[in-house]
């Protein structure tokens, strides 16, 4: 029976293995992860704060309690030094072991900007349980946090921040929060929103450096403010996890490329998840890895199957502000169309032709999310 080794147990690896075990109970599975396995919704840490979460409840299952439900074995707190295509068999802590099919959902991690300063080395990021369990036990010490970016993470971070008492500062170099993804007036009416609930913004502008001042940070702005904060949080994007697959030599690009059928470069090894480009798509969403995850599980049990994208809008977790973008996945030319009404914002995304490639949705508007997707050609059909 073929053996299935799955690199990472975070939203993508986990999922995967949900998939394969609904076609096929009897087969070899194995899960590698390097941290201890726990089983939560990596969406959810950025809301978490306003729903009471600790990082010990955000915690779904353990990977006792996993390895149990997925008739798998789950190896945590292991490292894999090492794949060999050539022998079909990856090398970690534990030795070597020998696969038919690997699949890398190893996901992204924090861009890191070396910021000058002597404190530079005091920025948070979050981007897992551990991540979490760290800012959480800073922020019982802080009464005023920095957050680095404006983007989508960066401002999901500010609204559940805005549940707490600390002051919130957000620096960021575009003109407006969540830079490309929304139009002028909707950029324009969440910045009002989140600055009416305390939230202080920054933009045009950069951190150029971070200082200790006593026990407080001093972070230093390219136009020579200063802002004395408690906690800087760096929200400035992801880079996806190609090391080890560049070193296997594994073709990649923004990801680990993959195919339709989410095959790399070489025969027998897929990726997935935040980690894979697919064709000339790295779209770092839940809904994109549903479907991967459903597709690959059908091709590993058997049944080829290429995975297609419909238009996936992406629900941005501001309730201060609801709000829901539907960016085009490639580099397009356009230009945004807004409708201001009672209820929110309406916004297409369009080409020279009048072709629909986007959207934006704010307020009470967003339930029309589902419906203006169809207006929206397939990402990958």
């Amino acid at each position: 029976m073929a053996k299935t080794i799955i690199l990472g147990t975070g939203l993508a690896g986990y999922t995967l293995a949900r998939e394969l075990r609904k076609r096929d109970q009897q087969s070899e599975l194995l899960l590698i992860t390097h941290d201890d396995g726990s089983s939560y919704s990596k969406p959810m840490l950025s809301n978490a704060l306003d729903k009471g979460k600790t990082a010990d409840t955000l915690v779904m299952a353990s990977a006792e309690k996993m390895a149990v439900d997925l008739s798998a074995d789950i190896w945590t707190y292991t490292t894999v030094s090492e794949i060999d295509t050539a022998k079909r068999q990856i090398t970690c802590d534990r030795g070597s072991v020998e696969y038919d099919n690997l699949v890398l959902a190893i996901g992204a991690s924090p861009i890191r900007i070396p910021f000058a300063g002597d404190a530079a080395d005091q920025i948070l990021s979050i981007n897992n349980l551990e991540d979490y369990r760290v800012f959480r036990a800073a922020l019982k010490k802080s009464q005023r946090v920095l957050i680095i970016g404006a983007g989508l993470i960066g401002c999901e971070f500010a609204n559940d921040l805005s549940s707490t008492d600390v002051s919130i500062d957000i620096v960021d170099l575009a003109p407006q929060p969540l830079g490309h993804l929304l139009p002028a007036q909707a950029a324009r009416a969440l910045r009002d929103r989140l600055s009416s609930a305390g939230i202080n913004f920054h933009l045009d502008n950069a951190v150029a450096a971070v200082h200790q001042a006593d026990d407080t940070l001093s972070v230093e702005l390219k136009d020579g403010t200063r802002i004395e904060t408690d906690m800087v949080l760096s929200a400035i994007g992801l880079r996806a996890n190609t090391a080890m697959a560049t070193a296997a030599g594994l073709d990649s690009g923004r990801g680990i490329k993959v195919d339709r059928y989410l095959q790399t470069s070489q025969q027998g090894i897929y990726a997935l998840g935040d980690c894979a480009q697919v064709e000339d798509l790295h779209l770092p969403f839940v809904m994109p890895l549903m479907n991967a995850a459903r597709a690959l599980a059908a091709t590993l049990g058997g049944d080829k199957t290429a995975v297609s994208y419909p238009a996936m809008p992406v629900v941005v977790k501001t309730p201060l502000y609801p709000l829901v973008v539907c960016p085009s996945p490639r580099p397009v030319d356009g230009e945004w169309h807004e409708e201001v009404t009672d209820q929110g914002i309406r916004a297409w995304f369009r080409d020279d032709k009048c072709n629909n490639l986007g959207f934006a949705l704010t307020g009470e508007l967003v339930k029309e999310r589902m419906a203006m997707s169809k207006e929206i050609a397939d990402w990958l059909a």
